[in-house]
């Protein structure tokens, strides 16, 4: 591997005009601008982070509730099974195992998720209101299966972390996160191919649900 990069790089080289590395001068600036981040054009966002978030995640085929406090997060869940006739036995993100599932009548087991689980029940690292995009960072509390194997996903998102755009989600990940986790999964909507025929299919490599219930109060 090692030599297969040095072959590549120095082709770069070649095609810069260059025989060696860059000047220390040239390479101190590079490296200052890596690490300012600076951001590219963009669209105006003259739009209320929140509604716009709504706007898209539902345009993605999501589905949003909208509650006030983490406590009323359970209640708002069992509604939601409820209406699309679904199992009350859900898995759950360890991180989320305090919440009082047994309020709303849900049995949560919190642990990774398995191809024979149902429901399976998520935060988010972030949320992005460009795109209706969550954000998952994964961790022994956050395993990322519990998003990808379960017919049906349901994200607890505060209202606090629903930012603008990709920037800064990533602005935020580098501010909060010492090192990058072994996953970060960027979720629109659930999954969905048009491979066969141009055919959409939802569920094709995940679920085919994603709910999305947003805490205003946090």
């Amino acid at each position: 591997m090692a030599a297969a990069r040095d072959r590549i790089l120095e082709r770069i080289r070649g095609a810069l005009g260059r025989s060696g590395p860059v000047p220390a001068a040239t390479a101190d600036g590079l490296l200052a601008r890596m690490a300012q981040h600076p951001a590219g054009p963009r669209p105006a966002a003259d739009w209320q982070p929140l509604a716009r978030f709504r706007e898209r995640a539902l345009a993605a085929s999501s589905t949003v509730d909208e509650v006030e406090t983490s406590s009323a997060v359970p209640e708002a869940v069992a509604g939601y099974l409820a209406r699309n006739d679904l199992p009350r036995s859900v898995v759950v993100w360890p991180a989320l195992a305090q919440l009082d599932w047994q309020r709303g009548g849900i049995e949560a087991q919190a642990r990774k998720a398995v191809a024979a689980d149902a429901i399976g029940i998520t935060g988010c690292f972030c949320a992005i209101a460009e795109t209706g995009t969550l954000l998952q960072l994964s961790a022994p509390d956050r395993p990322a299966s519990t998003s990808l194997l379960a017919e049906t996903h349901i994200a607890i998102v505060p209202a606090t972390r629903i930012v603008i755009g990709m920037e800064e989600a990533w602005a935020l990940v580098r501010s909060e996160c010492a090192n990058l986790p072994r996953a970060m999964n960027f979720i629109s909507g659930p999954s969905r191919t048009a491979d066969i025929e141009q055919t959409l299919v939802l569920g094709a490599h995940g679920p085919y649900r994603v709910h999305i219930v947003v805490v205003r109060g946090c």
